[in-house]
């Protein structure tokens, strides 16, 4: 909108210039700057004129002079010659004397030489040239080709401006020399005269620091085009003056310009610019000024007629106005009181012509409630001399209430009398439209009201656990997201992470209301704990957060050894003793800065760290632990894809009679054969593997190896008489386990599954308990690992009956030194043999293991006295050689 404004206006501008009353002006212009113009280039033109002139003036006597003073020393040096011409005999001594009386005149003469038959045997002055005489110029190289010219022309050669090799630089004129000789004429030899091209200079004013103007000269020898050899080559290309130098046999080329180069303007530049300007615009101005005047002129008689124009279709329009808008206007002298009403106040009064147009007329007509109040004000107008305002009621003659709104100001009339002028119109229907507003209004704030607070409702439901009121995980992501929200932003943030241990058992066994009852007891001990800005949330499950600021790491470790014993204490839930515990993690800020999401899944990661290390415990996260996960979970990733590679191998550690020494069995244990760290025990995966819920994979895995490898080694002839493999808890309680088993083929009597003894048996377990029961219905073996080390009883072995039982190597180890720990191992050895059970012992590290295992009636040695755990292909070999027997 402010670019088309902008372009209106200018166009606006730009039309009222280009009138036809200021064409006389804009002509004029036009003249007065051509006419400027020509003025301007024409005292330009003078000025370079006289210019140029004062430069050639300063030029010319300098040119004179380089003139003269070359051509005087030719002078001198031709007199020489003619000496030489008549005296071609002339020896050094009458040479010497000759050339001293003629640099005895004022010259610029440096040296001289005579060389008859072109070789030098005289110099002036002789001190300082001896080396000079006897050169012969025929055989000297720089100097022939210049010499055997001037024998060839007959005429002197001027040459230089050269650099002299005695220092300095000047100009080399070679004369020939013809003698007389019998009445003719013959070549006689050169001679050289050296003109000092400094001192010329100085002499001729050229280097005078008084010079008001810049000299450079061109031409070499004989040539006025030749190089430049005197000052600045530049001044050739600004426009010099220049003038010849006339020398003997050629000419030089001078050019000048003043100090420091032409000037851009004339000296009077700004005077004569000004003058044409002030001339300009007397002649200008006053031509505008007309013009201006005559426009402004013909607009006024333009808007004076449109303004007429407007006037009478205001009027009409107002007439229509007044007639459709139903409005009464009034008028009242403020000093006799008398009112006139418009036939339009008639009608909204309800009265006829015959009224008496006194203000009383009006005080009659309202309503009695609302006569003090429009009284008064009235009465604030008159007094004011402001505009008066005013709503108020009428009773027309038939009894109906009319509502009217009044409007009117005081102003003074012709004869001074003081008066108010107004109007009035009917709104009554605008007041009764009003308070069916007012009441609508009234009803749609409390509705209002009511969503506000429902609104409330829901974002606090939004927000909060239902079951404890605390803030959820919606709410702890706002927090996380913006921490501004509760905390201030420079506080040190730490986030607790807490998890009830034992409440699913609660949950399970004693039904929701009791686990619904344990979580409300934990939020309000969680809240009773915390401080009260501190942010406390349940966040799935039993799973809570408390968020505090400004606390350091004693006082966290504080609140959370509060928080477990405080857990510790039993709750009543209908007349029974409910127990938990509570593990928590915690995670601070090391920085202002650092992201509260990364400082929750830092307390998650302590929080694992603390169920790791047996529950009921907090743990703080550190660096150290958190490298822990990480390798923890890259020994996951590596397991699951381990299992998708194959890489879970099984090997072979075979198990011997006693008494024969022969190969009973062997048991198939897991290793990882890992692509870059090679064979790996279950040592260092088995714990991650349960973690991630893959041991039964990996049971799965060694099993369908081991079954392949029995069937491999009947067809090689080789019988191991069983095989056993690990069956983990898990795996044991898979419902679709003896389906998976089902469709195996599974030698009978050749497989056992090994169960750790550390499992529980549960009675009530009955998927477990019917897994065993199918498992042996498959003819598949039961046996008992690590017996001695957890729960199994005499009973549950009654129970279970299995067909082995294999005793711990911690209980064999120390048989050899401990007869404590002997007579336990003969003990269990006499219960499995009374129960039909036969026993095995793992961990036979060397024969005297062996020996008394074999006393004490054991039915079978494990060990790496006799074979370290192998590869299919090994224990083939093994078995085939019998390299026990020779071990």
């Amino acid at each position: 909108m402010a670019k088309i404004n902008g372009k209106y206006f200018r166009k606006y501008r730009l039309s009222r210039i280009l009138t036809l009353n200021y064409v006389p002006a804009l002509i004029a212009t036009f003249v007065v700057l051509i006419a400027g113009i020509l003025a301007d280039n024409q005292n330009r033109v003078v000025f370079e004129a006289r210019l140029r002139s004062e430069v050639a003036d300063e030029l010319n006597p300098i040119r004179s002079r380089l003139e003269s003073s070359v051509n005087g020393n030719i002078q001198l040096v031709r007199g020489l010659i003619g000496t030489i011409a008549t005296e071609p005999d002339m020896h050094q001594q009458r040479f010497s004397e000759l050339a001293q009386s003629i640099f005895s005149e004022r010259s610029q003469l440096r040296n001289l030489a005579a060389a008859p038959n072109l070789i030098v045997s005289m110099v002036y002055p002789l001190a300082g040239n001896e080396k000079a005489i006897g050169l012969n110029y025929r055989n000297n190289d720089k100097q022939r080709e210049s010499v055997m010219r001037v024998v060839a022309s007959g005429k002197m050669v001027l040459a230089g401006p050269v650099d002299l090799v005695q220092g300095g630089r000047g100009l080399i004129g070679r004369f020939p020399v013809t003698a007389n000789a019998g009445g003719g004429k013959r070549f006689w030899g050169l001679v050289s005269a050296v003109i000092d091209i400094d001192q010329l200079y100085r002499d001729s004013g050229l280097v005078s620091s008084a010079l008001g103007i810049d000299i450079a000269i061109a031409g070499r020898g004989q040539g006025r085009d030749g190089a430049i050899f005197f000052g600045d080559p530049a001044i050739f290309g600004k426009a010099p003056v220049e003038v010849d130098v006339t020398l003997p046999g050629g000419s030089w080329r001078m050019a000048a310009i003043p100090k420091g180069g032409w000037p851009p303007t004339p000296d009077n530049a700004l005077q004569v610019r000004l003058l044409i300007v002030l001339g300009g615009l007397m002649i200008v101005v006053p031509m505008i000024i007309t013009g201006y005047l005559t426009t402004e002129r013909q607009r006024n008689i333009r808007a004076l007629r449109q303004s007429k124009d407007q006037l009478l279709e205001l009027s009409h329009r107002l007439k229509i106005a007044l007639d459709t808008s139903k409005i009464g206007i009034w008028e009242l002298d403020i000093d006799t009181g008398k009112l006139l009403w418009d036939n339009r106040m008639k009608e909204l009064y309800g009265v006829g012509p015959s009224i008496r147009e006194t203000f009383d007329d009006w005080k009659e007509a309202l309503h009695p409630d609302d006569l003090p109040r429009a009284k008064a004000e009235y009465a604030k107008t008159v007094a004011s001399g402001g505009a008066y305002n005013s709503e108020f009621r009428i009773r027309l003659p038939g009894g109906d209430i009319r509502y009217i709104r009044a409007s009117g100001s005081v102003h003074i009339g012709a004869g001074g009398s003081r008066k108010i002028i107004g109007v009035n119109w009917d709104v009554t229907a605008d007041v009764e439209t009003r308070a069916r507003l007012s009441e609508a209004k009234r009803l749609a704030e409390a509705h209002s009201a009511e969503l506000e607070a429902a609104r409330h409702r829901m974002e606090f439901n939004a927000l909060h656990d239902p079951l404890t009121g605390l803030p959820n995980r919606r709410f702890l992501d706002q927090i996380l997201a913006d921490r501004t929200r509760h905390f201030d932003a420079k506080d040190r943030i730490s986030i607790f992470h807490i998890d009830l241990d034992r409440f699913k058992q609660i949950n399970d066994t004693m039904g929701h209301a009791a686990g619904d009852e344990i979580l409300r007891h934990a939020a309000g001990l969680l809240r009773s704990s915390a401080r009260e800005n501190d942010f406390v949330a349940r966040i799935g499950g039993d799973e809570f957060v408390i968020i505090r600021a400004g606390g350091n790491a004693e006082e966290d470790a504080a609140l959370a050894s509060g928080i477990i014993e405080a857990m510790s204490t039993p709750v009543r839930y209908k007349d029974q003793e409910c127990r938990i515990g509570v593990s928590i993690g915690i995670a601070a800020q090391a920085a202002a800065t650092d992201e509260l999401a990364h400082i929750l899944v830092n307390a998650d990661i302590a929080l694992y760290e603390a169920k790791r290390r047996g529950r009921n415990r907090h743990e703080t996260f550190t660096g150290a632990l958190k490298t822990a996960v990480f390798q923890t979970k890259q020994t996951a990733d590596e397991i699951l894809r381990g299992l998708e590679q194959n890489e879970f191998v099984a090997h072979f550690q075979p198990q011997f009679c006693p008494a024969t020494l022969e190969v009973i069995g062997v048991e198939a244990l897991a290793r990882w054969d890992h692509p870059t760290k090679g064979l790996i025990g279950p040592h260092a995966f088995l714990k991650t593997a349960e973690d991630i819920n893959v041991v039964a994979a990996i049971d799965q895995a060694i099993l369908e190896q081991a079954l392949f490898q029995i069937c491999r080694w009947e067809a090689n002839g080789i019988r191991i008489p069983k095989v056993s493999v690990n069956l983990s808890y898990s795996r044991l309680r898979d419902e679709g386990l003896i389906e998976r088993l089902e469709q195996m083929r599974i030698p009978e009597g050749r497989l056992s599954f090994e169960l750790l003894e550390s499992i529980s048996f549960d009675e009530n377990d009955t998927t477990l308990l019917s897994n065993i029961r199918r498992i042996k219905e498959l003819g598949i073996d039961i046996e008992i690992d690590d017996f001695g080390t957890g729960y199994a009883s005499i009973l549950s072995l009654l129970k279970l009956t299995p067909r082995r039982l294999k005793i711990d190597r911690q209980l064999v180890l120390p048989i050899l030194v401990s007869p404590q720990e002997r007579r336990l191992v003969e003990s269990i050895i006499d219960i499995g043999t009374s129960l039909g059970i036969e026993v095995i012992a793992e961990g036979v590290e060397t024969l005297e293991h062996a020996a008394i295992l074999k006393q004490l009636g054991c039915h079978g040695l494990q060990g790496y006295a006799f074979a370290r755990p192998m590869s299919a292909n090994d224990l083939a070999a093994f078995v085939f050689e019998r390299k026990w027997r020779a071990a």
